[in-house]
């Protein structure tokens, strides 16, 4: 019998792994628990939906970046027209930027509920001053691997349901035989779950990072076969830990809000909040650690696109 090596898995993780993981983010977070609050269980297929073509996108993108050893941008400029590129930058980065500041700010929000006496105002300036300090103080490599460690805070939201009573019947059936609601707001959490999922910044951050790790490798060496072969099981495995987290966000929310009556969720504040007098102090604080972790694995990342991305239109040093 074949035994797994996970310390070896794990070692080849690493694009695919971040990528994935950095997709839960707290914007996504919100989306999740409002799905869940929402719903209920009625949206939990969509895990096993998009997790395909997640993989399938992000494969391709990883393949462009291990062949040409160039970012996504880059190959961009090089292949097509000039009011291309600019009319994807044009729409990508500000949309980028939001990000940044939803995360920002819904870590904050979360900080200010664990620790009352902490300001909102006040602790959002000092989350994106620590941040820009690590992208500016530690090289690339170092950031991979620090990056890795901290995708393993969403294995929090893996452990919130088992704080609370579940109908296993329930989630069954609607992961497996789900009940279409073609009404207006359940379309429109469907394409909120679709476009929170499989988001642009994914994609530019992919190709530059496995960009990053063919640069110096010669594509007809072995070494680069072998880094090809095992990028594909790394985005496998780092699209489905992604989707694993998003499946039980919506099952946590879904078992604890929707069941009370209490699915009005705009904000991450309010999905911490409702859980904490109906799960208890536990799953509470889980839900908030795992808020205030994924803040700090996506935030760099969006801003690490951005930068690649003006870098390489101009030229500039990456």
């Amino acid at each position: 019998m074949k035994i797994v090596n996970l310390k070896k898995i794990w070692k080849q993780l690493g694009p695919g792994l971040i990528t994935g993981s950095s997709d839960d983010d707290p914007s996504g977070i919100a989306t999740y628990s409002q799905a869940g609050a929402q719903f209920g269980f009625q949206t939990l297929w969509t895990a096993f939906f998009t997790w395909p073509l997640m993989t399938a996108i992000q494969h391709m993108c990883a393949k462009i970046g291990l062949v040409t050893k160039n970012g996504l941008t880059s190959n961009i400029k090089k292949n097509y027209p000039l009011p291309i590129l600019a009319g994807i930058l044009l729409l990508t980065i500000p949309a980028i930027l939001l990000n940044i500041g939803a995360n920002l700010s819904g870590m904050s929000g979360v900080i200010h509920l664990v620790f009352p006496k902490i300001s909102p105002l006040s602790v959002g300036p000092f989350i994106a001053l620590l941040i820009w300090m690590m992208m500016i103080r530690f090289p690339y490599r170092r950031m991979v691997i620090v990056f890795k460690y901290l995708s393993l805070v969403l294995l929090v939201y893996l452990a919130v349901p088992f704080f609370i009573k579940l109908n296993i019947p329930a989630i069954i059936k609607s992961t497996f035989w789900p009940k279409l609601t073609l009404n207006k707001n359940y379309l429109g959490i469907l394409i909120a779950i679709l476009g929170t999922t499989i988001s642009p910044y994914l994609f530019f951050w992919q190709v530059d990072m496995d960009a990053e790790e063919s640069s110096e490798i010669n594509i007809q060496d072995k070494e680069f076969k072998t880094l090809f072969i095992n990028e594909k099981k790394d985005t496998i495995i780092g699209m489905g830990f992604s989707n694993l987290v998003m499946y039980f966000i919506i099952l946590t929310t879904g078992a604890v809000l929707f069941g009370t009556g209490n699915t009005q969720i705009q904000t991450l504040e309010d999905a911490a909040s409702a859980l904490k007098p109906i799960a208890g102090e536990g799953a509470y604080l889980l839900f908030a650690i795992g808020i205030i972790g994924t803040g700090i694995l996506s935030i760099p990342i969006l801003a690490g696109t951005i930068s690649y991305m003006v870098c390489e239109t101009f030229n500039w040093k990456a």
